[in-house]
Formats: structure tokens, C-alpha cells, sequence
């Protein structure tokens, strides 16, 4: 044999070796999956995991585990490592998944469960929390949830481990209602840079007329820029936003200083900044898993409870600025005299803040 024939076939040999050995050196696959199928009052999960996975955490072979027999006798085990890692709830309500039915799915080097949860009535919301395999950084869980014909979809792993699905029942769209109403209060109350915008554009006080078109040119600006992100059709990133958002607090209190001969803009400066303070909220609604067949509901509740936040905060404020202005008139101009420099102060503390720190302060 030449010298080139046998290296050739050294190589095919230790090509073939390598083959052999690649699925006992590295994890393949390193994903599972889960189907979750909705009915009147039941929910069908199947969960198929991957044997290197389950021999890992269980100190088993996972050759052994592609033995049907073998597999068979350890389902009660990994059963209850399913149930442990992965939590479900239906509308707050603990349940319990018996999982069982263990098939081995050879050709996939893969295990498949099943399990049938009863409901006691139609679900509105589906919770799922968990992470499936801790032990590896890089494994993914990928579930579907179908219900009727449709179909929704979300990856599970360390970085996302909780995943909220709302029913197209009644029920569902009730709970969609109930999660984005009270987010959107929450988000402008607990936001001290939105609040502290609405609070230098009330501090020249004015007529009820004059405030309401100040909240509305506000509110209406922010709808846009907040359903626009949330569609994914424009998409600023957080480093641009955020302080542009603390400029917005800048320009307010440097305009209430220089108001002469009772020129008053704050509407239009509340519309003009709307428009960024929109895809400040609209953050918030990233981080929460949007229902795709009551999208618009969403958007409708959450921008709702974003308009009760500002009424809220603009009749706390208007009411106890309007009763000091009543008491003295003087004390009144020195009060937005001097918070307006205040207002001013943080906005520019927040900027640099946020140029420095995009990420927030370490």
C-alpha cells in the first residue's frame, strides 16, 4: 500500500472513531420540549427531555436509559424531577403534573412523557416557571402552547424562566386586563423620572382646562411611541432613551424659568417629550409576555393604567400646589421658582448618570 493510500485511510479510520465518540464527549442536543395542549377542562403536557440530560441529574447510563425496560423502571424518578423543576399554575392554582406514559424515543436519544391535568373550570392564564436541566448554562426548554388552532410559542432557560400565556376564553381576556391595568399604574407611580416630569410641567400651576391639555398632549404622544415599540416597529435602544428621557426633565424645569409675558408651551412640551417617554414604558412591556390574540387589549389596559398613574398624580399635585398658591401668591412663584431648580438638578444628575451607567449604577 502507498504512503498516500494509507494515510487516507488512517484518516477515514479516525473520522469514523470520532463519530462514534462525539455524542459521549458533548451533549448534542442540549434542549427539551414541551407541548401543552388546552381544553375545555384539561390541560395534555408532553415533555420530551434528552437521556444525557436525565442521566446527568440522576446518576444514571444513558445508554441504559435508551433500554425501554431500563428507562421504565426509573419513570417514577423522572417523573419527579419534571415535577420538581417545572411549576405550572392555571389562574394563581397550584397543579400538579403526574407525569407518566414514559416512551423512549431512540432515534432521538430522547425520553417522552406525559401527563393530563384537570381543571376545575377554563383557564384564563397558564403559568410555567422553571428551569428544566440547571446543570447546564446553554439548555433550552421550547414550549408550545396550542389551544383551538392556534399556536404560541416561548423558550425557557437561566436567563427567562417564568413564561405567562392568557387564554382566548373570557376568563383570558379578563386576566389580560387584570395583569396590564394595574402594570401601567404601577410602572408611572414607581417611575420618579415620569412623575417628576409631570411634576415640573404642574409646578406653574394653571386653569383645569390648561392642565388637562397638558395630560392629554402627554398621554396621547406616549400611546403612539409605546404601541410602535411594542409591535417592534421602532425599537430605540434603552442608552439612547433613558437619558434622552432625563433631558426631557432638564428642558421642563429650564422652561418654567424662563416664562415671560405668559407664554405657556407645557402642553406642547408634554406632547414633544410623550413621544420618548413612550418608549420608556414600553420597556416595561418587553419584560412581560404579551398575549398575541389580545395584543391590542394589552396595549389598551396597560396605556389605561398609565393614564389613572397620571391622574392620580396630577390631582395630588395640582390640589396641594393649587391650595399653597391660594394661602400666598408670593409663596407660590418662590415654590416653582425653587422647584423647578430642583426638577432641573435631577434631571441632570440622571443624565450623566445614565451616559455613565447605561446599565444602572453597579
Amino acid at each position: 500500500m502507498s504512503n498516500r493510500a494509507a494515510r487516507a485511510v488512517t484518516a477515514a479510520l479516525l473520522a469514523s472513531a470520532l463519530c462514534r465518540s462525539a455524542p459521549a464527549a458533548a451533549h448534542p442536543v442540549p434542549f427539551s420540549y414541551l407541548d401543552l395542549r388546552l381544553g375545555a377542562g384539561v390541560i395534555e403536557a408532553t415533555l420530551v427531555v434528552h437521556v444525557l440530560d436525565v442521566a446527568h441529574d440522576l446518576g444514571l447510563s444513558a445508554e441504559r436509559l435508551l433500554d425501554p425496560g431500563f428507562a421504565a423502571e426509573r419513570t417514577a424518578a423522572i417523573a419527579d424531577l419534571a415535577a420538581r423543576r417545572l411549576q405550572l399554575q392555571a389562574d394563581g392554582r397550584r397543579l400538579a403534573a403526574a407525569w407518566g406514559d414514559l416512551e423512549v424515543l431512540a432515534g432521538r436519544q430522547a425520553l417522552r412523557l406525559h401527563a393530563r391535568l384537570p381543571l376545575e373550570r377554563p383557564a384564563g392564564t397558564v403559568v410555567l416557571e422553571g428551569v428544566l436541566f440547571p446543570y447546564d448554562p446553554q439548555h433550552k426548554t421550547f414550549v408550545n402552547v396550542y389551544e383551538d388552532d392556534r399556536l404560541q410559542q416561548a423558550i425557557l432557560d437561566r436567563g427567562r424562566t417564568r413564561f405567562e400565556y392568557f387564554a382566548g376564553t373570557r376568563q383570558g381576556l379578563a386576566a389580560v386586563v387584570g395583569r396590564f391595568l394595574p402594570a401601567g399604574v404601577h410602572h408611572i407611580l414607581i417611575g420618579p423620572d415620569h412623575v417628576l416630569f409631570l411634576v415640573g410641567l404642574l409646578l406653574l400651576g394653571g386653569t383645569l382646562r390648561r392642565l388637562a391639555l397638558i395630560v392629554t398632549g402627554f398621554t396621547l404622544a406616549h400611546s403612539v411611541t409605546l404601541s410602535l415599540a411594542a409591535l417592534g416597529v421602532l425599537r430605540p435602544p434603552a442608552w439612547i432613551v433613558e437619558p434622552a428621557i432625563a433631558l426631557s426633565i432638564v428642558y421642563v424645569g429650564a422652561d418654567n424659568l424662563l416664562v415671560r409675558n405668559g407664554r405657556d408651551v407645557r402642553a406642547w412640551i408634554a406632547f414633544a417629550f410623550g413621544f420618548v417617554h413612550g418608549f420608556g414604558f414600553a420597556g416595561v412591556l418587553g419584560e412581560m409576555d404579551l398575549p398575541p390574540r389580545a395584543l391590542g387589549l394589552a396595549l389598551f389596559s396597560f396605556n389605561l393604567g398609565v393614564e389613572i398613574g397620571q391622574l392620580l398624580v396630577v390631582a395630588v399635585v395640582a390640589a396641594a400646589l393649587g391650595a399653597l398658591r391660594a394661602r400666598s401668591a408670593a409663596f407660590g412663584r418662590r415654590l416653582a421658582f425653587a422647584g423647578s431648580i430642583v426638577v432641573m438638578a435631577a434631571g441632570v444628575f440622571w443624565f450623566a448618570e445614565r451616559l455613565a451607567f447605561p446599565g444602572g449604577l453597579p
